[in-house]
């Protein structure tokens, strides 16, 4: 099951879907280095932290995958969001300083290709950070949130699909350790329970957090990957047929 843009915009302009986001940006505040004027690329809904982190980049683009849909943003100057499909990116290799997956990696089709295809994207020792639901949290088993919906990861499932893909894993952090309820008396108690969620049960937090660096020391077999995909001319009408759409000779 797949998240809807629709849904995405509409949880985030809720209560739970602001202080999610506050939570979220906290633990990837706590992994993000440094990087003056660099090219940064955010996969998946990943809106709400390129307002934040995007500041200071020299250019930031919004990659929406075709199943989820996009919408324009920036709502002022011209548009830096493109409709894509995850495992074939519209960039050139080594193209991009880093790249931030929000909404992205739990739907993919085919995670470890998804990841490859970021690899081939990134500059030598460019940075990949990862947002994912977490297996052991509570929120992954409600589908009222964006968090309840695709495929959870574990620290340890994350770490192998890391390096199967060529990254090395670098610094975690977790968030989203108050309940997903809608009720305004939990709410209110948010900050609380998120420190103590910290301290006391750190494994079972909403969504995991890493950092990883693109590997180049190690050598990838050549294979020729064919898209599962069959791209369909826009001007074409779905149901011709070949003879119809063929000329007739003279």
């Amino acid at each position: 099951m797949n998240s809807d843009i629709v849904d995405l915009r509409s949880f985030y302009a809720t209560t739970l879907g602001r202080l999610a986001e506050r939570s979220i940006a906290m633990a990837i505040t706590s992994v993000w280095a440094n990087l003056p004027n660099e090219r940064l690329v955010g996969l998946g809904y990943v809106l709400p932290w390129l307002d934040r982190f995007g500041t200071d980049a020299e250019r930031v683009f919004a990659f929406m995958p075709a199943t989820q849909g996009a919408v324009n943003w920036p709502p002022q100057g011209p548009s830096a969001t493109a409709l894509v499909f995850d495992e074939e990116l519209p960039l050139v290799d080594s193209s991009i300083d880093r790249m931030l997956l929000v909404h992205s990696l739990e739907h993919a089709e085919n995670p470890r290709e998804t990841l490859k295809e970021v690899w081939r994207v990134l500059a030598p020792g460019g940075r990949l950070v990862v947002v994912v639901p977490n297996r052991r949290g509570v929120w992954a088993r409600f589908e009222h949130t964006p968090f309840g919906t695709g495929r959870p990861f574990s620290r340890g499932q994350l770490t192998e699909l890391l390096r199967e893909a060529n990254f090395t894993p670098g610094p975690w952090s977790d968030a989203l350790f108050f309940p997903p309820s809608r009720r305004r008396w939990v709410l209110r108690f948010h900050q609380l329970l998120e420190r103590s969620g910290r301290r006391l049960w750190p494994m079972f937090s909403g969504v995991i957090v890493v950092e990883a660096q693109k590997r180049l020391y190690q050598g990838l077999p050549v294979t020729k990957r064919s898209s599962r995909r069959v791209f369909v001319p826009v001007l074409s009408p779905q149901g011709a047929t070949r003879a119809a759409r063929t000329p007739p000779r003279l």
